[in-house]
């Protein structure tokens, strides 16, 4: 089956965002959706906050920071 211009572009339309973030892969060689880790320093009374906010949710810390600055 040989795809037309008309084909691709609707193809393009239909999938834009797998495109872009393909295309984010190859200028930085990371998906938006995979996970690092780091090293960050907190106050006391922020790590306790966020443990509260823990046994709260039941959500992991990373995600309830994520949350906050997403």
């Amino acid at each position: 089956m040989q795809l037309t211009n008309k084909r691709i572009n609707k193809i393009m339309r239909e999938h834009k965002d797998a495109f872009e973030m393909l295309e984010e892969y190859d200028r930085t060689r990371e998906l938006p959706f995979q996970r690092k880790r780091i090293d960050i320093t907190l106050s006391v009374k922020a790590i306790n906050r966020l443990k509260k906010l823990k046994a709260k949710t039941g959500k992991p810390i990373s995600q309830i920071i994520e949350e906050k600055i997403i």
